[in-house]
């Protein structure tokens, strides 16, 4: 790819002036919306082409969409990111305080810097860059910032529900998600840019049973307490199926020849084999086992006003991830079968399905590789299966090709500071985001649909402000 014409110093300098704007979705109805219309306005005011020459709608309270006409009716393009955080206070530990946007030592630090403004604010360089330098694409370029997806996303559904009522199929769904990293699996040490092709379904189970309240020194045979614990026993260890998702096999087999001796060996034994992949992962736990059934944890129990009372009700809140080729109806169902007492009442709170997995053999995934290439010479680009949510999950009931990477480079302690404390980017990760995203829609501008998705007609325009 030829260098860029135009490349505008300052981008860390912006993301500060970003990460200054305490955008908490879930101190929303406490802190109001003014932080998240100063972010709205802070855009404007950072990328004026953007303003200038992107048409935009607000979707919802918290929702920016913006769209970049392109010259020719192929289906367009799709680029997502949230600027919504999660809540941080300085006597957490932070090194500098968390919204303060810190620059130092070759990053920016606070929170949001990963999670998810600086691969939101790398997509804004890229695209006003490129009007910069005349840039036109041949698809239509839309840009979908969501306000609440660390509030389970509404905003980033009522935008997916704006496509699917105008009858815009995207070409290319790319949200956050993963990351480039130097070791993607504990015994392959090679820097790979892991990109999510589909996400685990989530839902929230609740447990409760009554019991007789009274005193607790004469307690009866069976307590509400003893059925909700000896019902959160049962569901351990998990009982759910163990099975290998196909994302596991590919990246496995794409890992494979990136290694020597035995574990290049091992990688092709186990790309071969699913039975084996899925019982060997489930026997790794924590993030391996995640990958290839559904999680179950107990999140939160209730029940007892005092040390001496029996309490009348208890309860016990489930957090599942569900996996591919599962359902909340079939989770639900389970869990009920397992519980196996009349006594406990097992109710879905909220829930939504797994995401299908997006195929890798197509020009849109071949499209994500050449930037990576572009950007982060060297790196491996492998799919894998996300196992939190994403925004993009409500384009998959419509969108063929969707998937989950931020072009940022990650260390493993860069990861564990996401929702955490030091949050940080590099500097570097951000020119390199930039130029992926330069590098993408530079590289899909000439790519046809048709070939590329087939049995996804293009369907007719409607008269509407974005397309």
């Amino acid at each position: 790819m030829p260098d860029p014409v135009t490349v505008r110093p300052g981008a860390a300098e912006r993301l500060s002036r970003m990460v200054q704007l305490p955008t908490v979705s879930a101190e929303l109805d406490e802190r109001g919306l003014a932080d998240f219309d100063r972010f709205r306005d802070l855009v404007a005011e950072l990328y004026p082409l953007v303003h200038e020459r992107l048409a935009f709608e607000q979707v919802t309270d918290v929702g920016l969409l913006y769209r970049w006409r392109g010259s020719g009716d192929d289906d367009p393009v799709v680029l997502m990111a949230h600027f919504d955080v999660v809540p941080a206070v300085d006597d957490d530990g932070w090194t500098f305080p968390p919204f303060e946007g810190r620059i130092h030592d070759g990053s920016v630090w606070g929170r949001g810097t990963l999670d998810d403004k600086g691969p939101l604010l790398v997509i804004l360089e890229a695209v006003e860059n490129m009007l910069a330098d005349g840039f036109v694409p041949e698809r239509d370029v839309y840009l979908s910032f969501g306000g609440n997806e660390e509030s389970h996303g509404a905003a980033a559904r009522a935008a997916a529900d704006l496509f699917q009522d105008r009858g815009i199929i995207p070409w290319l769904v790319l949200d956050e998600g993963g990351a480039v990293v130097d070791a993607p699996l504990p015994f392959v040490h090679v820097p790979a840019a892991m990109v999510g092709v589909g996400e685990k379904g989530i839902v929230t189970v609740r447990l409760s049973a009554l019991g007789e309240g009274g005193h607790a020194s004469t307690p009866p045979a069976t307590t509400a307490t003893a059925r909700i614990a000896r019902a959160v026993h049962r569901l351990s260890p998990n009982p759910f199926p163990k099975r290998t998702p196909r994302s596991l096999r590919t990246m496995l087999s794409t890992f494979a020849p990136h290694t020597r001796g035995p574990v290049r060996l091992a990688l092709r034994v186990l790309a071969a084999t699913p039975w084996l992949t899925a019982r060997l992962f489930a026997r790794l736990d924590g993030e391996p086992a995640a990958l290839v059934r559904t999680t179950i944890a107990a999140t939160m129990l209730e029940g007892g006003s005092a040390p001496n009372v029996l309490p009348a009700r208890a309860a016990a809140t489930l957090n599942l991830r569900i996996a591919v080729g599962e359902t909340v109806g079939t989770t639900a169902a389970r869990v009920r079968r397992v519980v196996g007492d009349p006594a406990v009442d097992v109710q879905v709170v909220e829930g939504s399905d797994p995401s299908p997995e997006s195929p890798t053999d197509t020009a849109q995934f071949a499209a994500i590789a050449a930037a990576v290439d572009a950007s982060y010479p060297g790196a491996i680009t492998a799919p894998y299966l996300m196992m939190a949510a994403t925004d993009s999950r409500w384009f998959h009931r419509f969108s063929p090709a969707v998937f989950r990477f931020a072009p940022i480079a990650m260390t493993a302690g860069q990861r564990a500071a996401i929702h955490g404390v030091d949050e940080h980017v590099t500097i570097d990760s951000l020119e390199r985001g930039e130029r992926f995203h330069r590098a993408l829609l530079e590289s899909v501008n000439a790519v046809g649909s048709a070939a590329a998705v087939p049995g996804h007609p293009r369907v007719a325009e409607a008269g509407h402000p974005l397309h």
